[in-house]
């Protein structure tokens, strides 16, 4: 009886496994959909008074042509004109606008034109030399005079931490994603072997080269 049990509780929880990725992702792409086509909703409605067309094929269209337009934009803005142009448009007015900036840096990190924070990750001697304690931390900034701003996520609950601001040398950054980073984190360092692994590695390769 117990079997039969196991047997239905982990076909049912296997089901759920691949059923439930393909359901979020689809409510997702609708919710997008939804938000975009809303978004356009006056420049849909125009085309549609004026050309009779159906509306999602208005969309459709709708959407093109402002992907062709974002594309043209780019083009322009790589030349020296239109560098130019962009440049004194940004000082001059944009700038002056509330949330220019902040709303320019979102949108940066959002399509990865610049490295976003906690993208590096790395093993940390935040006691300095004196101590061969070292923390799994994320690089959240990188300063000019030889500093590594850094954030140190607490074992169970990585939303919060410590930040520190350490030199340089006491920072080593290990080959690992995010993803397998968090869950050490998570399960208060479980699987964390690959990290000190890829440090020793790359330590022991240095120590060779000097």
């Amino acid at each position: 009886m117990k079997r039969i049990k196991r047997f239905f509780r982990t076909t049912i929880l296997g089901g759920v496994i691949v059923i439930l990725p393909v359901v979020v992702t689809f409510l997702f792409l609708r919710w997008l959909f939804r938000l975009i086509t809303g978004l356009i909703e006056p420049l849909t409605r125009m085309l549609m008074e004026q050309s009779q067309l159906q509306k999602y094929i208005a969309d459709i269209l709708v959407i093109v042509v402002i992907i062709l337009l974002c594309f043209l934009v780019g083009l322009v803005v790589k030349t020296r004109f239109g560098r130019f142009i962009h440049q004194t448009l940004e000082k001059r007015i944009l700038t002056i606008a509330p949330g220019y900036s902040l709303f320019k840096e979102t949108i940066k990190q959002l399509l990865g034109r610049e490295r976003a924070p906690f993208s590096t990750v790395a093993l940390v001697q935040v006691f300095g030399p004196s101590s061969n304690t070292m923390m799994t931390a994320f690089v959240t900034d990188e300063h000019p005079d030889g500093f590594y701003t850094v954030f140190v996520p607490s074992a169970l609950t990585p939303t919060s931490g410590l930040i520190y601001h350490v030199e340089k040398q006491y920072v080593h950054f290990v080959d690992a994603s995010v993803e397998d980073t968090m869950r050490t984190i998570i399960s208060c360092g479980m699987g964390a072997q690959k990290l000190l692994e890829d440090y020793l590695k790359k330590k022991r390769k240095k120590q060779l080269e000097s």
